[in-house]
């Protein structure tokens, strides 16, 4: 086997060098003694950080420099690759990976000795062994696309964020593709605000057959038109006249439906799936697939990859695998059962480079491997594995039976709807028709509503006459467009051809960390800060900032790929209108929020417009500083919730979910009393309590004020106890041995004079800490812990 990797060596052998070290230990194993593998962990050169790095004089060229911290990692790779007899770079097979695999190439040049290129599309021995028979040269191409990419995302932080620092608040930032994701989430926001709400009424028919069997109907015509009813009276009246009539069968229309089997996923398919089924982000879903694909350990059988490469936009599957899947079904479910999946139906923006996110051996069933996985990584794999198998049986029949009922006159026509399974196919395997349904919609406005099936009498023929045992009518409401989950949202930038595969998981994570969007119960809302910066970009670059131009960005990047388009040409095409609109607007911007102002009270000459402040907004004269008079903005705030948590602290106060400057968090009702809070993750998980820092008599190095000991993930640490207005810190590590001894003591007793505190609900039953604070309080309404929401007490700043 290759040796240790903290001390390797490549004398004699191949060298092999890999982006993780998780993949890398995989590799190893099957490779054996005549190969070293190496990671080089993600990317070893970037643009700079604090400079846009491009070179406008010079055709955009960019300037790479080797990441902080990466130093060590070049002088490894180059201290093997003098070594290797050969050296080849397999780093993911995607245009992230192609650069990767061009800078370690460009860094281990002056060794001349040969390096080329190798694809893992799956981390199984057959599949590396092939790998390593064909290798290619770096495609530049692929490169170039990645660069071009990386230009236009470079160009729009260092030339949009500096416009919004003069115009809203310095520290905020715009992105290519995040910024239209944004503008998506805000206008859907603005049609469910501007929507009318109107009533409406249906009708329902519950008849009795001749044998006695009821069967429930629903009125579908009135006139011979579709029912339109608009208020009670009208339902009343109509309700009235249909009592006196009498019904029988009019029609009774069976046919036979064929139901296709789901594609196998590909990325954007998978992480609305996961989100769907399974509750998980974008951002979760491809970290545990990369953990799938990387290898998990099968303890005989050592570290295998699971399922294969995870960044595709293809439903491709591979001729071996498709084989292997249609002898798998044979066996387990009969010939019948035997599909024609595997053929490819893509998507209009696919570029179709890897195939579907499969397993990497069917024979692999989720139960044979599950206590090797985890809970959230079995939940993905038997997701996955499900999808596929799915996607290679035969389609489902289903009878549908749709029976219409009348009466002489013709005015009113009933209709119900039933359903068999007449041969199950791919729903012996993978039966979640909602999601199959979600899939199927084009618009992300309407959230899936299954149509209800009845079950029909077994005997019913044309004339039949029907007692009419029951009429309900009920009240409606029609109801405003579906605000985006993360599954909605990248189901519509899948759509429109915005983002690809490697960039769906981070658009909604950058907007939730810039403070832009939020999620509450599932579903993406706009903060103010969101919308106001949204409004702005678009109303100062209407024609940047659009989904069209967008996704026609992401086709000249394919184009780039594939050597149809060039580099220059391409951040020319981006980057001149965008100076054009900014020499336009940088002195003379658009704020649609000030389009209306009132000429101020005190000065009488100036307008009191809308300023930002990282706080909030607020109304403030034009003419400061000459004159400073400034107005609160009326507030719309919304009231705290009672989360049904009792309070850790006093016992008797709820902790209610409240919103502060920094987000959301949890603060006690018995304030000021009480002023405990708990702070929410990104994923609106409840925090636990941390222990209180033990106060030590070592000076900060700062300001020599005495320094807190804490527990953090990575051990003990030192920092100032005048936090956050001294941001000192000691380093562990510099403290004497008998030192770090006596401090590890006293925190050991502390710790156990402060144990963990278990949260608990006003029941007594302890908080789920697994699930979002928006379920806690949808399991606290439901048990009857909480009612309505709290009235506005004291204000509690976070």
């Amino acid at each position: 086997m290759a040796a240790p990797s903290s001390t390797p060596s490549a004398r004699n052998r191949t060298l092999v060098v890999v982006e993780s070290p998780s993949k890398a230990k995989t590799i190893n194993k099957y490779l054996g003694d005549k190969y070293t593998v190496f990671a080089s962990v993600g990317h070893i050169k970037d643009l700079p950080k604090k400079e846009i790095g491009l070179d406008f004089d010079r055709h955009y060229e960019p300037r790479y420099e080797i990441i902080a911290g990466k130093e060590k990692v070049v002088r490894q790779i180059k201290k093997l690759a003098s070594e290797a007899d050969e050296i080849l770079i397999a780093t993911d097979p995607d245009r992230e990976g192609e650069a990767i695999a061009w800078h370690i190439a460009n860094e281990i040049g002056p060794v001349k000795k040969p390096v080329s290129r190798v694809l893992f599309n799956e981390i199984t021995n057959n599949a590396i062994r092939a790998a390593i028979q064909e290798p290619r040269q770096i495609d530049y191409r692929l490169v170039r696309s990645q660069q071009t990419r990386q230009g236009l995302d470079k160009i729009v932080g260092y030339k949009i964020s500096p416009f919004l620092w003069n115009v809203v608040l310095r520290g905020l930032s715009a992105g290519r593709v995040q910024s239209v994701a944004l503008r998506l989430i805000c206008e859907r926001e603005a049609e469910i605000n501007n929507f009318q709400v109107r009533e409406y009424w249906t009708i329902a028919g519950d008849f009795q057959a001749p044998s006695g069997e009821p069967f429930r109907t629903k009125l579908v015509l009135l006139g011979g038109e579709k029912p339109e009813i608009g208020n009670q009276a009208e339902a009343e009246a109509i309700a009235a006249q249909i009592g006196t009539c009498r019904f029988s069968v009019a029609d009774i229309v069976p046919r036979i439906q064929q139901r296709r089997p789901p594609v196998a996923f590909t990325t954007s398919l998978l992480q609305q799936a996961a989100s769907n089924q399974l509750g998980f982000g974008s951002k979760k879903t491809m970290s545990l697939a990369q953990q799938l694909y990387e290898g998990i350990d099968l303890g005989p059988e050592g570290a295998t990859g699971l399922i294969t490469y995870m960044r595709t936009d293809s439903t491709r599957i591979g001729n071996e695998a498709a084989a292997h899947a249609r002898e798998f079904i044979g066996k387990e479910f009969g010939k019948d059962y035997i599909g024609h999946g595997g053929s490819s139906r893509q998507g209009k923006n696919a570029q179709d480079a890897h195939e579907a996110i499969r397993p990497t051996s069917v024979a692999r069933r989720p139960e044979l491997v599950a206590r090797f996985l985890s809970n959230d990584q079995f939940r993905l794999y038997e997701l996955i594995w499900k999808r596929f198998v799915a996607s290679m049986m035969a389609p489902a029949k289903i009878e549908q039976t749709r029976v219409d009922v009348g009466e002489p006159s013709s005015k009113f026509l009933f209709r119900a709807t039933g359903s068999r399974v007449l041969f199950p196919g791919f729903m012996r395997v993978y039966d979640d028709q909602r999601e199959l349904d979600y899939e199927a919609q084009s618009s992300t406005k309407e959230d899936v509503e299954k149509e209800q099936n009845v079950q029909l009498p077994e005997k019913l023929a044309v004339r039949d006459p029907l007692k009419l045992e029951n009429i309900d009518s009920r009240q409606s409401f029609t109801r405003p467009p579906a605000r985006y989950s993360e599954a909605s949202l990248v189901k519509d930038l899948d759509n429109y051809g915005i983002g690809r595969p490697s960039t769906y998981a981070s658009i909604f994570s950058t907007l939730q960390e810039r403070r832009y969007v939020e999620l509450e119960k599932k579903k993406i809302i706009p903060t103010e800060l969101g919308k106001d910066v949204s409004l702005i970009l678009v109303a100062n670059f209407p024609d940047l900032f659009n989904v069209g131009f967008t996704a026609y960005m992401e086709n000249e990047l394919d184009k780039v790929a594939t050597g149809e388009d060039e580099y220059e040409k391409v951040l020319d095409s981006f980057y001149k209108p965008l100076e054009t609109a900014l020499s336009l607007r940088k002195n003379d911007p658009l704020i649609p929020q000030n389009s209306e102002t009132e000429t101020c009270d005190k000065c009488g000459k100036g307008k009191m417009i809308i300023k930002w402040t990282a706080s909030g907004k607020f109304l403030g004269c034009s003419c400061y500083p000459k004159c400073k008079n400034i107005k609160a903005l009326s507030s719309s705030k919304a009231k705290p919730t009672d989360t049904g948590v009792l309070c850790p602290a006093c016992g008797e106060g709820h902790m209610l979910l409240r919103k502060g400057r920094l987000g959301p968090f949890l603060a006690c009702s018995n304030y000021p009393k009480c002023n405990t809070l708990l702070n929410l993750n990104k994923q609106r998980h409840i925090e636990p309590m941390k222990t209180p820092p033990v106060q030590t008599d070592i000076a900060c190095p700062k300001c020599g004020a005495p320094l807190y000991l804490r527990s953090g993930k990575r051990g003990l640490w030192l920092g100032c106890s005048k936090f956050p207005k001294c941001r000192g810190r000691l380093a562990w590590g510099t403290l004497e041995e008998k030192v770090q001894t006596h401090w590890e003591t006293v925190m050991e007793k502390h710790r156990s004079e402060h144990p963990e505190v278990t949260l608990r609900m006003t029941d007594g039953k302890p908080v789920p800490m697994n699930i979002s604070v928006d379920d806690i309080i949808h399991r606290a309404e439901e048990s009857g812990l909480v009612s309505s929401p709290v009235s506005e007490g004291s204000e509690i700043t976070a």
